[in-house]
């Protein structure tokens, strides 16, 4: 079984693999899953941030995004190594000879090493903060700010052998379908 991650702005392309019949774990959906329910994250959290980080035993998300800024790196240690081992479970259970793993911060946490292979799925940066900006309801500055906080393309574009271009006007399709193709062959 090939384990392959997708990295960046994933979301269209994994929808697509989903469609083409291709099991696709969302970190990011897990990771919110795991940090309600996962007794060691809730525990961990508690106590770097306090009880008032959970509010009727769901995640404070506007307390945690005040206090994350400056521990990001300790939150992530805490949560990231969990969802790994979740995904590592999750493709156990899997009947395919690919699996996929849709991660926002798979380069930046160093999880893009524990894969076959990643797709990178990029676009022009102002279409990027333009479709963050609408996403997450945020300011210009405050998704630059998280962009800063990230690797550059340049640096993703070095540890990706596979990319798609996703600028709303190049075929989406075609250029998973190639991808999809080069992992059967090998």
């Amino acid at each position: 079984m090939k384990r392959i991650g997708i990295g960046a702005g994933k979301s269209l392309v994994a929808e697509i693999i989903k469609a083409m019949g291709y099991p696709v774990y969302n970190s990011d959906e897990r990771a919110k899953e795991l940090t309600d329910s996962n007794p060691k994250i809730k525990e961990d959290l508690i106590h770097l941030f306090g009880e008032e980080i959970y509010q009727n035993d769901k995640l404070n998300k506007f307390a945690l995004a005040q206090a994350i800024f400056s521990l990001r790196e300790k939150v992530n240690a805490l949560i990231h190594p969990i969802v790994r081992e979740d995904f590592n479970l999750w493709a156990l259970a899997q009947n395919n000879s690919l699996v996929f793993n849709e991660s926002a911060i798979l380069f930046e946490t160093g999880s893009f090493k524990n894969f076959d292979a990643i797709i990178l799925v990029y676009a022009p940066a102002e279409l990027r903060i333009k479709r963050i900006m609408k996403r997450d309801n945020c300011s210009e500055n405050e998704v630059l700010k998280r962009m800063n906080s990230q690797f550059s393309d340049e640096e993703k574009y070095q540890l990706t052998e596979f990319r798609v271009l996703n600028d709303e006007q190049t075929p989406l399709l075609k250029q998973v379908e190639q991808i999809i193709l080069s992992f059967s062959l090998s």
